[in-house]
């Protein structure tokens, strides 16, 4: 095989695909990244908003009405 005027040897070749291989991985990798840390910050909006929500109607003296979708909070 001939790349830029340059012949490559079998160690070569090999060398690129494990290095492109290494490439798609860690792409792969900086995009799981960038999923979570989106998927966090809006996590953390949505939970800021109900919080500042709940805050809100506590001041005015309503009561929020009760949740019918399941337990709430981290221990049900």
């Amino acid at each position: 095989m001939t790349l830029f005027g340059r012949t490559l040897g079998g160690e070569e070749i090999a060398s690129l695909v494990f290095l492109l291989m290494a490439l798609v991985i860690w792409v792969m990798a900086l995009q799981g990244e960038r999923n979570w840390a989106r998927w966090f910050r809006r996590w953390e909006a949505d939970r800021k908003g109900r919080r500042d929500a709940e805050l809100s109607m506590e001041r005015n003296g309503d009561r929020p009405p009760p949740s019918s979708d399941g337990p709430r909070g981290p221990w049900g």
